[in-house]
């Protein structure tokens, strides 16, 4: 078995340099330079021998393999790409609202060739189509590499390599009955229908994302607290679900080998295909199915042999699939599991009483059992995972180890729970709405303790911190030295008191760092859109929240805070009730406590003005309306809040905010163009500043001459993201040149932040 492992191991690591690292024309080159590596593998003996030329070969199969896959697979979509006419294509699953109408997968029909696999997007919000339908529409093809302006394989490594842009409604034609490789789909459509008609709309949402993996329906807010807590894998159907149904199978089909291991496998990969097939999810089916064959074919189950062999076999379908973030994440959580829970588990059961007598004392020492076998899966998982989620999410959650200790056994009893209630509702509605009753209480215990534990200082850090990036840098390098140290008794207490302490001093310094000064201006990085926070002596303000980052501004914010074991803001301040600049307070107060919240008066019919009032009601924050300029403390700083200046819309009726500490000025213009800016000038009483947060996020109608010859700031920070608008606009990156300022951009440097001694 282990002579597998040698080769897919290779081939899997090949198959990773060529997506990673090596051009595309250096791939097939690489791989036939292998083949002679393998042959000097016969200069050596033995099992060295062996393993060198399983290696060199393992080598060249995963890098020609790569090649041929690129050109027999890439090459007709990049030949497609560019055009636009009419197409043919089969609807392969079911459409989704977009922001500018709808998009669905499509199976392509080219003349010649495989089908390609295709985001098709359509101007109509959800049409009628479904799994199975076929489909002619006028389109324009290009290649599914990029996302909003960057370049990524996303879609890639799920296998969708075009995007097709339609115009018109398309011509659709739908079979008698689906054909039958649709009807996983089918089957998870009916599970979530049924689960909307037997859950309350507080937990169908959980319900459905436990079971399918579809969480459209969860809120942003509840997303953001499943990742602080680090349970964001557990929503997203992964081997840990897989797990849970097999041992299910297993325990309903008996004790018959044969039987049970051919039903479980059967099912395992039915249900893998309903929730999308993913990596993680066919990770796990066919490791289970591993395990179950072993003993029926007289083989021992290796479980690093099969790890290695199905991610072999995973690359060999699509190697752009080593991009895929679920796919390392799976992996490696289970590398993690093999390599240290067992060890892990088994230190922690030596310290519990053995064989105790008694009723009290063996139910005590099942829990303990109970409680080590939770730990040690948790810590074993995240031993791998927490580099990769640092440098995919620039985040690490410290609250991960107790929140699944707390929470895994209601997420088994809610994904099996979920799953009967389900399709006892596709035939007896009545009975599946009893029996979801105690699956609810299951995820409302679920909701109630992530958000708790969510809400705390600290329960995630960011890893943009370069305090935190050493702390992960010393951790794991103890982590390698007592895995290397060959002494007779390794003392784990010593790694992992010394991690913790490092933790402990790096979380202190890193709020430090934006705490020591008389004043911290951080304009945080939210992609289009502003939102800049301020610390001084103690208190915290807030100016705007909004933008398009990823998830929710409002998280950005509250995360922001948080990081620095804050869990109050004192101050909020809005310019104007635009999404860009507002769009997050909802979720912010949903996070955050807010002492005061500073509004224009303006606008009194804008809706989300009224959400945000009636939520700060609600929640007892406080809320003055600005109609003329007023000054506030902050600390050892002091803010002046500018009335409205101008009329004609929610950008020209904005606040402006001027900081001050000391000898040093940072102004906050909000949106306001160039007319309102020479009333500010005009009217501000503005002195010379250090630092100027750039109007519009850099459009070229805003920071205008006149306002910079009057400041004379030395730092420009343009808050922007990705954007059709042409922001930050070349006249405006020009004219603060002209003006001497240091530039800097949210879009390319991240959250940038100010400290003023």
């Amino acid at each position: 078995m282990r002579r597998l492992a040698w080769f897919a191991g290779a081939f899997s690591g090949a198959v990773f340099l060529a997506v990673y690292l090596l051009p595309d024309w250096l791939v097939p080159p690489a791989g036939l330079a292998c083949i002679p590596a393998a042959l000097l593998g016969l200069l050596w003996k033995g099992d060295r021998r062996r393993r060198a030329m399983l290696a060199c070969l393992g080598l060249a199969a995963g890098l020609l393999w790569t090649g041929v896959y690129g050109r027999a697979v890439h090459g007709p979509a990049r030949a497609l790409a560019g055009t636009e006419g009419t197409i043919s294509a089969t609807v392969s699953g079911w459409p989704q609202e977009t922001a500018y109408g709808s998009s669905v997968l499509v199976e392509l029909r080219p003349e010649e060739g495989l089908p390609v696999s295709t985001r098709l997007y359509l101007d109509n919000p959800a049409p009628d189509l479904r799994p199975g339908d076929s489909l002619t529409v006028w389109a324009e093809l290009r290649l599914a590499d990029t996302i909003a302006g960057e370049q990524t394989d996303f879609y890639y490594a799920k296998g969708i390599l075009l995007a097709a842009y339609a115009e018109g409604e398309p011509e659709v034609s739908r079979p008698s009955r689906p054909p039958l490789r649709y009807w996983p789909v089918y089957t998870a459509r009916a599970l979530e229908d049924s689960v909307a008609g037997a859950f309350p709309g507080k937990t169908a949402p959980m319900v459905t994302a436990l079971i399918t993996g579809e969480d459209s329906g969860l809120d942003g807010g509840a997303y953001a607290a499943l990742q602080r807590t680090g349970l964001a894998h557990v929503i997203s159907v992964s081997g840990l679900h897989v797990s849970f149904l097999a041992g299910c199978l297993s325990t309903l089909l008996g004790a018959w080998r044969r039987r049970t291991a051919v039903v479980t496998i059967a099912l395992l990969f039915f249900f893998a295909a309903a929730v999308g097939s993913t990596p993680a999810v066919l990770r796990a089916a066919f490791m289970l199915s591993m395990l179950l064959l072993a003993p029926l074919v007289g083989r021992e189950d290796d479980p690093p042999t099969s790890l290695l062999a199905i991610l072999m076999l995973q690359l060999a379908w699509n190697p752009f699939a080593a991009a895929s973030v679920s796919l390392q994440l799976s992996f490696s959580a289970v590398a993690g599991i093999y390599l240290f829970t067992g060890r892990l588990n088994d230190r922690l059961c030596a310290l519990l009483p053995a064989e105790p007598k008694g009723f009290w004392p063996r139910l005590a020492r099942l829990a303990g059992e109970f409680v080590s076998a939770s730990l040690s899966t948790t810590l074993g998982a995240v031993v791998f995972t927490t580099p990769l989620t640092a440098v995919y999410f620039h985040s690490v959650s410290l609250i991960a180890p107790l929140a699944n200790l707390l929470t895994l056994w209601a997420f088994s009893l809610a994904f099996l729970g979920g799953l009967a209630v389900s399709l006892a509702g596709l035939a007896l509605p009545a009975l599946a709405e009893v029996l979801a009753v105690p699956v609810s209480l299951a995820v409302e215990f679920i909701q109630a303790v992530v958000g708790a534990l969510a809400r705390l200082p600290f329960a995630s850090v960011s890893t943009h911190s370069v305090y935190l990036k050493l702390w992960l840098l010393l951790v794991y390098g103890l982590v390698l030295l007592y895995l290397l140290w060959r002494g007779e008794r390794k003392r784990p207490l010593v790694p992992i008191g010394l991690g913790s302490a490092a933790l402990c001093g790096a979380l202190v310094l890193n709020a430090a760092a934006h705490t020591a000064g008389r004043l911290t201006v951080s304009v945080l990085d939210v992609g289009q859109g502003l939102s800049v926070a301020l610390v001084s002596g103690g208190r915290t303000a807030l100016v705007d929240c909004g933008g398009t980052t990823a998830g929710d501004p409002g998280d950005t914010a509250a995360d922001y805070f948080q990081a620095l074991g804050l869990g109050r803001i004192d101050l909020l301040i809005l310019t104007h009730y635009h999404e860009d600049h507002a769009g997050g307070v909802p979720q912010l107060l949903n996070r955050l406590d807010v002492g005061l919240l500073v509004l224009p008066d303006v606008e009194e019919d804008d809706p989300l003005r009224a959400e945000i009032t009636g939520l700060a009601a609600a929640r007892g924050v406080e809320t003055v309306f600005v109609s003329e300029n007023t000054d506030v403390d902050l600390g050892e700083a002091s803010l002046r809040v500018y009335a409205p200046l101008g009329t004609g819309g929610g950008n020209e009726e904005g606040l402006a905010v001027l900081c001050t500490a000391g000898d040093f000025d940072a102004l906050i213009t909000g949106d306001m163009n160039s007319a309102v800016e020479h009333r500010l000038v005009k009217y501000g009483a503005l002195p010379d500043i250090e630092l100027l947060v750039a109007g519009h996020h850099g459009s070229k109608y805003s920071t205008s001459e006149e306002l910079l010859l009057a400041v004379s700031p030395e730092l420009a920070v343009i808050s922007t993201g990705y954007n059709t608008y042409g922001h930050p606009a070349p006249e405006t990156l020009e004219r603060l040149a002209a003006a001497g300022c240091d530039i800097y951009r949210t879009d390319w440097s991240g959250t940038v932040t100010v400290t003023a001694d």
